[in-house]
């Protein structure tokens, strides 16, 4: 097996995917929230969006591009790590995903008091 530090992102989903089956529907329903709240208050969004390392156009466009991956696949992405790692987490994608990632487990919305510990150790080393 490989090193930690050598995955990639899809990798990472994958494995994370597979250790917490339960608490990816909860997950995918959070990061559809969070897209609906980007397109629903754009102007909230562009307020707080200062210094970062791209634009927000940009941010935007990967919001929308996650919201339509979850909505083409629904619940094959709950069943499939395959999927939900190769659809969500390959790309400029990640980007959007692991920043959901990160509010999910520190808003404590999943169950798991352990998907927290492993989010924060593939994802914010």
């Amino acid at each position: 097996m490989k090193t930690l530090h050598t995955f990639n992102n899809v990798e990472k989903a994958k494995l994370l995917h597979a250790l917490f089956l339960p608490e990816i529907p909860g997950f995918l329903t959070y990061a559809q929230e969070m897209s609906a709240f980007m397109k629903d208050h754009p102007d909230e969004v562009r307020k707080v969006w200062k210094n970062q390392l791209f634009g927000i156009d940009f941010w935007f466009q990967l919001s929308e591009d996650a919201d339509r991956k979850i909505k083409k696949y629904g619940k094959q992405l709950e069943k499939s790590s395959a999927l939900f790692s190769d659809q969500l987490f390959d790309g400029y994608g990640a980007l959007f995903l692991h920043h959901c990632l990160t509010n999910y487990t520190e808003q404590d919305k999943h169950t798991d008091p352990k998907f927290k510990t492993a989010v924060e150790l593939f994802f914010n080393p």
